[in-house]
């Protein structure tokens, strides 16, 4: 297929080394997941119901009333990977711990998204197969593209291409894998929120970057939801204006809450918040391990954490295209909290998720 990647247009930038303080723990294959950390607590203002003006008449309206827009990822199935690591933990436990191999498969039931990044040895091979086993089975996949220079500010998650040229040969073998068929992207978890470690030049160079990466992953069949953090992150207006600078209008909407544990109520208010002042984009939320909340700030596994609803491409909210399981469940944030190094599977901390799941139907006593 013809190449139609602005990316190829970008100026190789050269991006300061260094680490910011809420550093996300490396993947260690595809399916591996990240943790931001917390920057600072925003208290989401509830504006819901506020009256507006019609700019010809002066009639105030009660924005209640306004009907929302059709969700545009209604009727979606998203994939289910048979192979998954829950899949094989609830097969291992089968005979031997049948109560806990149940659990295990509550986790595989539910599709995950696919990580890439550095680890993914052949992106275009890789997700071309994923792609296809999505379609026979009448499923669409979500990705999570990550390997943006300078990520994670050198922290536990660093790593990346080396500079802007590499990312942009890398996003296309990405975008030439999807081949046109739907999908969904998460793009580069932490990049707008972590630039600790970037002068005005390597800022501008990553904002390029994911207008670009947006631009020919939309070109190729997905759509794209920019990452921007978490709701006690960072303050509406700010997270509104990266999302803006980083082209936001081009993409489906952004992403909240990847990887972490803030709870659906507040994550939803701060959602609605950053929509408004970001145009009207819409959003999804990962909501892999916030069913009981976050623990204070601690973001690398936590423990007494639980899975939170599963995924579903038609929720009821206005503005938010789906609940996704981003973050695999189970899946370690790092060495800390008796966890095994970042993206190792974890059974213990995966049968404790979902063990606690308070929509688990009749969930067996801990």
């Amino acid at each position: 297929m013809p190449v139609l990647s602005p990316l190829s247009t970008l100026t190789v930038l050269t991006l300061l080394a260094g680490c910011g303080p809420h550093a996300t723990p490396m993947p260690s294959d595809p399916g591996s997941a990240t943790g931001p950390g917390s920057a600072m607590d925003s208290a989401p203002v509830d504006t819901a119901g506020d009256a507006v003006a019609d700019a010809s008449t002066g009639t105030a309206h009660d924005t209640a009333s306004v009907q929302p827009e059709p969700d545009p990822l209604a009727g979606w199935t998203l994939h289910v990977d048979p192979a998954s690591r829950a899949a094989q933990q609830a097969t291992a436990w089968r005979a031997s711990r049948p109560a806990d191999a149940a659990r295990m498969d509550v986790l595989a039931a539910q599709p995950t998204a696919t990580w890439l990044g550095g680890w993914t040895r052949d992106p275009e091979g890789t997700v071309a197969a994923r792609q296809a086993a999505a379609a026979a089975a009448g499923q669409r996949t979500v990705y999570v593209v990550y390997n943006i220079p300078q990520r994670d500010c050198g922290g536990q998650s660093a790593g990346g291409t080396g500079n802007a040229a590499e990312y942009a040969a890398w996003v296309e073998s990405v975008a030439r894998g999807l081949g046109g068929h739907p999908s969904i992207v998460i793009l580069e978890p932490d990049a707008l929120t972590l630039t600790s470690c970037l002068d005005a030049a390597g800022r501008a160079g990553r904002l390029a970057m994911i207008r670009a990466a947006t631009e020919r992953l939309s070109q190729a069949g997905a759509r794209v939801y920019v990452d921007v953090g978490h709701s006690a992150w960072l303050p509406v207006a700010d997270a509104a204006a990266q999302l803006r600078e980083a082209g936001v209008d081009a993409a489906a909407g952004f992403a909240l809450n990847v990887s972490n544990f803030r709870d659906d109520a507040e994550t939803l208010a701060y959602a609605a918040q950053v929509s408004a002042a970001a145009g009207g984009a819409r959003f999804v939320l990962d909501t892999s391990r916030n069913g009981l909340g976050p623990k204070g700030s601690e973001w690398c596994n936590p423990p007494g954490r639980a899975v939170g609803l599963p995924p579903d491409t038609d929720p009821p909210e206005a503005g938010l295209d789906a609940r996704l399981w981003v973050k695999v469940p189970g899946e370690s944030d790092g060495a800390c909290n008796g966890g095994p190094p970042a993206g190792t599977w974890w059974p213990d901390y995966a049968l404790g998720l979902v063990q606690r799941a308070t929509w688990v139907a009749a969930r067996p006593s801990r």
